[in-house]
């Protein structure tokens, strides 16, 4: 759902000055928990007038007490270009409030909800701090840990998770992304995988690694459908060696949500094919079951489609959905790495998906994978979002009717301008 921001402006009789209204309103007749609602600067300021460098806004509920807001240089200039902050809708609520510019962001203790880092091992075995940026080796494989305990970055590369789910995303030739069931609302990647002795591929009291990716595009990872100079059709994943370079990039990490950017520079699809980039940014905040996912395609082949999917290794059968706007597919099964049940979702805006299908399981780059396959615009990304529902993070998942239900409350909840 895309919560309907109205801003208007209220004279003051003194000193002229004015303030911004913001009205916000939710159109639906349900429950809208921790919906996430972005304010953008520019916007802003079209009521309160420039809002210099080191200012920011404060907005306060009823009785007084100011909301958590993140404020996020999504552009790298030293200002923020958007506040954000979650509430609770009720049904068919409007909500009135008034931002005041203020010399400092409202001092309010906030409980971290989402997370985004990449780590790099020292050389005593032990992780450094998050970095803001990292490039990855050409052609960098993955650990062999038969012949070390520990990889060159913690869990493999970039992890991003909120206070219900988390995901990673294999820093390698694989460029696999994962998912992370979670049992705890703290936030614990930091953490994870630092010790050899607590192996994440087995239960502990915050969760566990919950997939097996293998050779499929694992928890929504990337691809490119192409037809090849020969005139054969061909699913290209995105990764290997013939990418000149991958880089990390963190965006936003705070207590409310987490951003971070991928960019692959001169992807060689094949002998004879001009290079593509891509760059994938990648949100998530708290209170939600997904990643939000919006992939820019630079110089791509005519026709070709970007493709992205789930890992069907355990799964026996894919649904689909259509409504609101939104095409689906999913899959329930016993196909955690803990022998119990998830589900797994894509969920992407309808006007964008060309196809669905299912990969072969053998001779192919990308196996045991159902895909959904997305037009590609350029300089339009296309947007999707990833789906973990795992039994033991909410009994809503114990059954296949249970997370049906969720997926079609998500997508009523979206409506079709959540895509906008």
């Amino acid at each position: 759902m895309r919560i309907k921001v109205t801003l208007t402006l209220i004279s003051a009789l003194v000193f002229f000055r004015s303030s911004a209204q913001i009205t916000l309103t939710n159109p639906v007749k349900l429950e809208l928990p921790d919906e996430l609602v972005v304010l953008k600067r520019t916007d802003l300021e079209k009521k309160t007038g420039p809002i210099a460098s080191g200012k920011y806004i404060t907005i306060k509920k009823a009785g007084g007490v100011p909301m958590v807001i993140q404020f996020d240089d999504l552009n790298g200039d030293g200002r923020w270009d958007e506040a954000a902050f979650l509430y609770s809708f009720k049904p068919n609520e409007k909500l009135v409030l008034k931002p005041v510019i203020t010399d400092a962001p409202a001092t309010v203790k906030a409980v971290v909800r989402a997370h985004v880092r990449q780590m790099r091992k020292n050389a005593d075995n032990t992780f450094g701090p998050a970095v803001d940026k990292d490039t990855m080796p050409v052609n960098a494989q993955p650990t062999d840990f038969s012949k070390q305990a520990l990889p060159p970055y913690l869990t493999e590369g970039p992890a991003w998770e909120n206070d219900k789910v988390g995901f990673r995303l294999y820093f390698d030739v694989r460029n696999g992304k994962d998912i992370w069931g979670k049992t705890t609302t703290r936030m614990v990647l930091d953490e994870v995988g630092a010790d050899t002795a607590k192996n994440y591929h087995h239960q502990a009291d915050w969760g566990m690694d919950i997939l097996k990716v293998g050779a499929s595009l694992g928890a929504g990872s990337l691809a490119l459908e192409v037809k090849l100079p020969n005139g054969k059709d061909t699913l290209v994943r995105l990764g290997g060696q013939h990418i000149e370079q991958v880089t990390y990039e963190k965006v936003a990490d705070g207590s409310v949500r987490a951003i971070c950017r991928l960019h692959y520079k001169n992807w060689t699809i094949a002998e004879g094919m001009a290079p593509v980039s891509v760059t994938e940014e990648i949100h998530i905040w708290g209170g939600q079951y997904f990643y939000e996912s919006r992939v820019t395609v630079a110089g791509a082949p005519a026709n070709a489609k970007l493709v992205t999917g789930i890992v069907n290794l355990h799964s026996k059968q894919v649904h689909e959905l259509n409504a609101k706007g939104s095409k689906a597919i999913y899959t329930y099964d016993v196909q955690s790495e803990n022998k119990d049940k998830l589900g797994m979702a894509v969920v992407m805006p309808a006007v964008q998906v060309a196809a669905t299908a299912t990969t072969p399981n053998a001779n192919t780059d990308v196996q045991n994978t159902y895909v959904i396959k997305a037009n590609i615009t350029n300089a339009k990304p296309v947007v999707y979002r990833f789906y973990a529902g795992w039994e033991k993070s909410d009994t809503r998942f114990t059954t296949a009717e249970g997370f049906k239900q969720f997926l079609l409350s998500e997508i009523n909840r979206m409506g079709a301008s959540i895509w906008k």
